[in-house]
């Protein structure tokens, strides 16, 4: 009895310690639902974007080599992709940059279809910027390596190196190597497809060079779940300038934080009504849409003449205001805005001045108010998103730029410019929009519209 009794004893801990070895096993298992982006046989779901560098499938691994006299080439998703972790493998030639694309696009309207957005950088140099974060064909480098030495030395020469890519709302965490390495909070884009970059190459760099790219997997679900903590401090770039901005002369002329460097067109300081700044944004605020029947307009305290001006607007449905430039205050002091060239801020789908003025189309978005209509293949984002404006005035020449795109252009002072003044609203003002500098003005048309992002860049003369 005694033995049977051990017996059973034995088998029950052989069974118990077989159920919990297994359940360990269970518990280890990667449960995570990636989705892998690459089948290991064939591009099919890609496309390639851009130049004429080759890419081939491999041994289960895709190659991309580079060719001369050719731009950037980007093998991409043909599915866009907004919220993710993406996890992948490179190696990459040591003489060789390259990068991963996230939320990027190619636009027709955009500099004849380039490939633009974020890139995660890859960079075998001695700068050794791996997993730096990049904006390809627009503002340079966002987030570089130079304070992380960790990520620096994380890279891997020769030999496959690992990435993982959150990309959540407006933030951006990127791994190298599983070492922290960027950490962004960027509002520019919120969508869009991935792609693998082969760089261009000089005629002194050798055709053939080749990167490497296996393991691309990519997880759209329950991210909350599985997004990692990042122990670095983030990088901010909402009302701020970048690396590159910095470099070449860019100056903030709104703060995010405060009305310093403004005024009321018609006062000594900021309105006490009618203007906010809320959530690092520049909003006037809807009045029952009257002419600076509120808050009035706000102008710079700084003058300008050849400068380049850039910001991003939102706008409400049926939404008016504007952007002034070569303003003149001691001008028009009775009732309604100030005076000066205006780059159209205007929902042109509900608001009726869209199909007014003296000038077809040049009340709509992005005109040059009440005398130059815009590129009618203007591309608008729809209401309620953000847009941005670039206004470039040297020398006298003048252009206005809409998401990228330049929209229109002309010559101030110029004998074509006063005919088409003589033709407008602005006949009664002598010399309109002649003068060798004025203020930069914000509108108040009495609708709901926010700013951020202000920023100007003076250009010398030649």
């Amino acid at each position: 009895m005694e033995k049977n009794k051990n017996f059973y004893f034995y088998n029950t801990a052989i069974l118990l310690l077989l159920l919990t070895t297994l359940g360990c096993s269970d518990s280890k298992k990667d449960d995570v639902p990636w989705i892998s982006l690459f089948d290991g046989e064939s591009l099919s779901g890609w496309t390639i974007k851009g130049g004429e560098a080759s890419y081939e499938v491999r041994d289960k691994i895709i190659v991309g080599s580079t060719v001369h006299d050719t731009p950037n080439t980007f093998l991409t998703t043909d599915k866009m992709y907004d919220d993710f972790i993406l996890e992948l493998d490179y190696k990459v030639d040591s003489t060789m940059n390259s990068g991963i694309q996230i939320r990027s696009n190619s636009f027709p309207y955009y500099r004849n279809g380039r490939v633009h957005g974020y890139q995660i950088e890859i960079d075998p140099s001695d700068r050794a910027w791996s997993a730096g974060i990049y904006d390809e064909a627009r503002r340079g480098w966002l987030n570089t390596m130079d304070n992380n030495p960790k990520a620096q030395q994380a890279f891997k020469q020769n030999d496959w190196n690992h990435y993982r890519i959150e990309a959540i709302g407006d933030t951006l965490k990127t791994w190298i190597n599983d070492i922290p390495a960027a950490y962004l909070i960027d509002e520019k884009t919120s969508s869009g497809f991935i792609g693998l970059q082969v760089h261009s190459i000089g005629k002194d760099q050798e055709a053939g060079t080749e990167i490497q790219w296996k393991n691309i997997r990519i997880l759209t679900d329950s991210l909350a779940k599985y997004a990692r903590k990042s122990p670095l401090t983030p990088i901010i770039t909402k009302n701020q300038l970048t690396l590159d901005e910095e470099k070449n002369g860019w100056k903030l002329l709104w703060d995010g934080a405060t009305y310093k460097g403004w005024r009321g067109a018609r006062l000594d300081d900021f309105p006490a009504e009618g203007w906010i700044i809320e959530n690092g944004e520049l909003i006037v605020l809807s009045s029952g849409g009257e002419e600076s029947a509120a808050g009035g307009d706000i102008v710079t305290e700084d003058l300008y003449g050849n400068f380049e001006l850039k910001l991003d607007f939102k706008l409400t449905k049926g939404a008016n205001s504007g952007i002034k430039y070569f303003v003149d205050t001691d001008i028009n002091k009775g009732p309604g805005s100030s005076i000066g060239l205006e780059y159209q801020i205007l929902d042109d789908e509900n608001h009726p001045d869209a199909k007014l003025g003296n000038h077809e189309g040049s009340r709509t978005l992005a005109s040059l108010y009440d005398l130059i209509k815009v590129d009618p293949d203007k591309h608008v984002n729809p209401v309620g998103e953000w847009n941005h404006a670039r206004i470039v005035s040297k020398d006298n020449h003048v252009e206005h730029w809409l998401n990228g795109m330049k929209v229109l252009e002309y010559e101030r002072k110029s004998d074509s410019y006063k005919k088409l003044v003589a033709e407008s609203k602005y006949k009664v003002w002598p010399n309109f929009g002649e003068a060798d500098q004025g203020h930069i003005l914000l509108q108040d048309h009495g609708d709901h519209v926010a700013y951020k992002n202000i920023k100007i860049r003076p250009i010398l003369s030649q």
